[in-house]
């Protein structure tokens, strides 16, 4: 909990009216509850000389939250913001879907505006998860790449979060499908097919149920599959919404950085590459590619000097990031982690590697604290 002075928040309160928030003592225990009535400006007055606090995060909007937090929370914050979304993805067959996913999605916003090498971070923690949590996973991850790269495009706030929520409901049908299927070591049977082919079309009525009527969103998560030349699903059209094809591009490449039974994820080096390929000239996909770089926040790097560790942040070119080190030269892995500027030519990138041996005994917080240095 983050607390500040009553006196600060002053204007949220209103003489005769409910407390909009609990007040807590100096000691932080609960000195007036949320709804209590305070009678005169000489009680509100008393309560400030009395150094009352109150939780910020009673007080403040999800977006405010995370624009006035430190550095060092954000780790924390999008852990949090990330599970709430996760928590309205699980439920998306339930009454209320829609509400949750409207309060669920403004921190994920702010969090991306507010650092967006955290964001593409978060996109590269890909673990092999199973069931329900592995289509969440993506979902997320797919849309935080799908904003990411409608802000390089220049695409308006609007139509860039209308974007997230597309890209993050386009599987809402199939989540625990998904995570079937990245397990399984047989092939796909006629029924997994059939509701592969389906879940397009079974997602967008979903949406419907919850009280989504936005056509735009709902053109994006119908059309996510389908292809310019007519051998897409689940219509077999030829033409798709810009919303569409940008989903689709986030969806194959954040898909392609997630590992799955019998196959390791693919390098970001490589899958960015494998995008560039696929789709020579493509606007779409050139500003995906120039937005998480060859090695982008979260991948994992051995260095010319023959040290390893974990990108932090964006460098001045797509070849030059920051490392946070965790092994020395020889490899041993080291208590803590070293900035390291790959423009210097002792540093250069020499490969994108699995993982870093030092990974298990260093936390996300003290790898990015390398990278404020």
């Amino acid at each position: 909990m983050q607390f500040s002075q009553l006196a600060t928040v002053q204007n949220r309160i209103v003489v005769g009216a409910p407390l909009p928030f609990n007040v807590r003592d100096v000691d932080r225990t609960l000195l007036l509850a949320r709804g209590h009535v305070i009678d005169s400006r000489d009680q509100l007055e008393a309560l400030f000389h009395r150094g009352a606090l109150v939780d910020l995060a009673e007080v403040l909007s999800p977006t405010d939250i995370v624009k006035q937090a430190p550095a060092e929370a954000l780790p924390g914050l999008w852990t949090d913001s990330l599970s709430q979304v996760g928590d309205a993805l699980r439920h998306s067959a339930e009454e209320g879907f829609a509400e949750s996913l409207e309060e669920a999605t403004p921190a994920v916003l702010a969090l991306i505006e507010r650092d967006k090498d955290l964001a593409i971070l978060q996109v590269l923690r890909q673990d092999a998860t199973a069931n329900v949590q592995y289509g969440v996973d993506h979902s997320a991850h797919a849309a935080i790449t799908a904003f990411l790269v409608s802000q390089r495009l220049g695409w308006s706030a609007e139509e860039s979060q209308r974007l997230f929520k597309a890209a993050l409901t386009m599987n809402i049908s199939m989540l625990e499908l998904q995570g079937q299927l990245a397990i399984q070591d047989t092939p796909v049977t006629p029924e997994q097919r059939a509701a592969i082919y389906a879940h397009p079309e079974f997602s967008v009525r979903m949406l419907e149920l919850s009280g989504v009527d936005d056509g735009d969103w709902l053109r994006a998560v119908a059309q996510h599959h389908e292809r310019p030349d007519g051998s897409g699903y689940p219509y077999g059209i030829t033409t798709m919404s810009d919303m569409a094809a940008l989903v689709q591009r986030a969806d194959i490449y954040t898909a392609r950085l997630s590992p799955r039974i019998g196959r390791a994820a693919i390098p970001a080096d490589r899958a960015g590459r494998a995008m560039f390929m696929q789709d020579p000239g493509d606007l779409m996909t050139a500003a995906l590619v120039k937005e998480f770089g060859v090695y982008p926040p979260g991948c994992f790097v051995r260095l010319v000097s023959g040290e390893t560790g974990m990108v932090v942040r964006r460098g001045p070119t797509v070849m030059t990031p920051v490392v946070a080190v965790m092994t020395t030269t020889h490899g041993v892995p080291i208590t803590e982690p070293k900035r390291r500027d790959t423009s210097e030519q002792a540093f250069t990138v020499a490969a994108v590697v699995p993982t870093a041996p030092g990974m298990g005994r260093l936390s996300i917080e003290q790898l990015l604290a390398v990278a404020a240095l």
